[in-house]
Formats: structure tokens, C-alpha cells, sequence
């Protein structure tokens, strides 16, 4: 009976310490796509990328069809052309393609451009919101800001729970 009450008072001081330390610590969350979808800027951010990519559609239906008129007239014709003049059209309608796949691969490709200035035109949007989330949370007295909606999930870290320095001495032996 001693032991259960032993364990029993343990368990209510570790209860209340936790209760206490977890006190201590203020945790927040926003929903960035709410507030991005929000916001006019993001909205005119969005349209100028749409924008853009209708630019580069055009121009890239413009080669398209260049190369389907190429390659048609190719197949009309090609078998009174000359071997040179086949050369020839061949030599074009592999430059054209070629042109068309560069087009793609520097407009759409994983660091194309479309990339870049999704980037370039949701910055402005971006640093408005972190700079919004780093003033309620000191204001309001926050540790941790996370986001639900995101891939960054921890947007904002009050900076005394940063155990870098230490844990850097700890790897580097001191």
C-alpha cells in the first residue's frame, strides 16, 4: 500500500510539473492558404503568372504549328524532292522540334522559369505573411507558429529555445 502511494505521489508531481512546463510553452497555428487566398495581391500575383503562361502557350502553339506545316508539306512532297532538299527539310523539322523541347524544358522544366517567377511574384505576398505571423507571435507571446496547410510546417520559433550553439559544442567535443 506504501508503494502505491509512492507512485501515486510521483506520478501527480510529474503530472503537475508537465502541466506546468507545458504551460510555459505557447503554441499557435494559422491556415496560410486562407490567408494567401485571401489577399488581393496573391490573387493579382496569380494573374500575372496566368498571364505569362499564356504567353508562352501562344508562342509555343506558334512553333507547333510551324513544325505540323514543315512536316506536312515534307510528307506531300517528299517523294519528288531532291535528296538535298530532303536533307534539308529534315535538318528543319529536327531543329524545330528540337527548338520545341528546349521551349518546354526552359519555360515549364523543374527550374524553369515558370518556377522562377512563381516565385519572384509570390515573394512580396510571402514575406508580408511572415512578417505578420513574427508580430502576432511576439506580440501575443508564442514559442512555435506552425501551419496546417503547408509543407513548411514551423514558420516562426521563438529564438531561446534554440539549442544549436550547445549542441554544436556537445558534436564538436568542448
Amino acid at each position: 500500500m506504501t508503494k502505491l502511494k509512492i507512485f501515486l505521489f510521483f506520478v501527480g508531481i510529474l503530472i503537475g510539473v508537465s502541466s506546468f512546463a507545458s504551460a510555459q510553452t505557447k503554441v499557435g497555428y494559422i491556415d496560410s492558404r486562407k490567408i494567401i487566398d485571401a489577399m488581393q495581391e496573391s490573387r493579382d500575383a496569380k494573374t500575372r503568372l496566368d498571364n505569362q503562361v499564356v504567353e508562352w502557350q501562344t508562342e509555343l502553339t506558334k512553333l507547333q504549328d510551324s513544325l505540323k506545316i514543315i512536316k506536312d508539306d515534307y510528307e506531300k512532297k517528299k517523294l519528288i524532292l531532291t535528296d538535298q532538299l530532303k536533307t534539308q527539310f529534315e535538318s528543319d523539322i529536327k531543329r524545330i522540334d528540337e527548338a520545341i523541347t528546349s521551349f518546354k524544358v526552359q519555360k515549364f522544366g523543374e527550374n524553369g522559369e515558370y518556377f522562377v517567377k512563381q516565385v519572384e511574384f509570390m515573394k512580396p505576398v510571402q514575406d508580408r505573411i511572415f512578417l505578420a505571423i513574427e508580430k502576432v507571435a511576439k506580440e501575443d507571446g508564442f514559442d512555435y507558429v506552425f501551419d496546417r496547410s503547408s509543407e513548411i510546417l514551423l514558420l516562426y520559433v521563438n529564438e531561446k529555445y534554440d539549442l544549436t550553439a550547445k549542441v554544436q559544442k556537445i558534436v564538436e567535443g568542448k
